[in-house]
């Protein structure tokens, strides 16, 4: 665990250069997403220096923590309370969907704390709770 710790850091210090797609500062339709330079005289594919790095094997992580989270978790992506049951709360964390509700979530939220795993993206959903309720209240005085 230390090591995989001290591997982490080092990745955090690394200085990778931020790869960008060439002309992107001009365009505003262009997406922010790596596309590899294929023009004859693009001083970019030609390697130099001033016009931004390429994608290099030598840029990428080391094998034993690549895809993990900062924290020294392993992702799982969870969509409904019942893919909570056997994961290992040492070695992974919780990562709920974007496409679950309100009322989901906290029910994966609760299932996660009593399981005594992480979730990476938690939110506070008293707000929510407490404004259902004050929603029902008003339904129920008409």
């Amino acid at each position: 665990m230390d090591e995989t710790r001290r591997l982490i850091r080092v990745r955090t210090r690394h200085n990778k250069p931020a790869f960008k797609r060439r002309g992107l500062h001009r365009k505003s339709r262009l997406a922010d997403v790596w596309r590899r330079p294929r023009g004859l005289q693009n001083k970019q594919r030609r390697q130099f220096s001033a016009k931004g790095a390429l994608p290099r094997p030598g840029y990428g992580s080391p094998a034993a923590i690549r895809g993990m989270h900062p924290s020294g978790y392993e992702e799982v992506r969870v969509f409904t309370p019942a893919e909570l049951a056997g994961l290992n709360p040492e070695v992974q964390a919780v990562r709920i969907g974007g496409s679950v509700g309100n009322r989901k979530r906290g029910e994966i939220q609760a299932r996660a704390l009593e399981l005594g795993l992480k979730v990476l993206n938690a939110k506070d959903l008293t707000r929510a709770a407490a404004t259902a309720e004050s929603e029902e209240e008003v339904n129920e005085d008409e």
